[in-house]
């Protein structure tokens, strides 16, 4: 998937500038859509049906560690899909180039800055992982520091604790490691992808363990989101248009938040979007 996409993403990137304000909501649709973290993506329309009919088959690597009230059919998921993400509802678009409504994304940024925006009120304990640690880590890090700069006390646990994967090629073992206080997995040497609810589970019940307090918020996606809001910690998501997931999970109650937008982009492709949350939460 990652190699597919790196030719379009890198025709699309060239003589792209990094704006040094926060857009405009405008300003921000147009950058999505230009980018393609929204608008006509990169992700497959058949990749995403393949995922849809994954869940519905309950393969735990597509459930991110949640379950779901609802026994969902795969009309159903595409439903929501197309509601929550704006993804082409029509079942007989089964191949081809599909969609993420912009201005879904960034109705969802808005509400994902509120809530931020109330967590530093409160001074909230927050909590920040990814399963994308080479391409949304450096924006979770952006947004951690914010809120720690106003005094929010930012959860960590669970620190080298390690465990098997069957789902993905050697070496298979994941260690969840804290780079600048955001979770990641490795595997002994590289930071890995990962959907995955092992390390989120193992972070919580580590805090447990030693009788410290739960985060107030988490701030995550793939597993580490669904671990976490299945253990009813309120948390926000974000999530690609071939995981749906957590937009089941936020239709149950079970996630506050969840952010369509293309996952697979390069750290610096977020800032506008990265700035443009800061700003409305009152964290520049």
């Amino acid at each position: 998937m990652v190699d597919a996409r790196r030719g379009a993403r890198s025709l699309r990137r060239r003589g792209r500038g990094t704006p040094v304000t926060p857009p405009t909501r405008a300003e921000l649709i147009t950058y999505l859509v230009r980018t393609g973290i929204a608008g006509h993506v990169d992700t497959p329309r058949q990749n995403n049906l393949r995922h849809y009919r994954r869940l519905v088959q309950k393969d735990p690597y597509h459930q991110f560690g949640l379950t779901f009230a609802h026994d969902w059919t795969f009309s159903e998921v595409l439903a929501l899909m197309n509601k929550r993400c704006g993804v082409v509802g029509d079942e007989e678009y089964v191949w081809g180039i599909d969609t993420i409504d912009p201005d879904l994304t960034v109705d969802a940024l808005e509400a994902f800055a509120d809530r931020l925006a109330l967590a530093a009120e409160r001074r909230e304990r927050v909590m920040f992982a990814t399963g994308h640690p080479t391409k949304l880590r450096e924006t979770y890090r952006a947004w951690k520091d914010a809120l720690a700069a106003r005094g929010c006390e930012v959860v960590t646990a669970a620190g080298g604790y390690s465990y098997e994967v069957t789902t993905e090629r050697p070496p298979n073992r994941r260690i969840v490691v804290w780079k600048d206080d955001v979770a990641i997995v490795t595997d002994g040497h590289l930071s890995r992808h990962s959907h995955h609810p092992f390390a989120m589970r193992a972070i919580l019940a580590d805090l447990a363990e030693r009788g410290r307090a739960w985060p107030q918020l988490v701030i995550a996606d793939h597993g580490f989101a669904g671990a976490a809001g299945e253990a009813g910690v309120p948390t926000m998501g974000f999530a690609d248009s071939n995981d749906p997931a957590l937009f089941l999970a936020e239709h149950e109650g079970k996630l506050l938040v969840t952010v369509p937008l293309d996952d697979g982009y390069l750290t610096e492709d977020y800032v506008p979007l990265r700035q443009y949350v800061m700003a409305r939460a009152g964290l520049m």
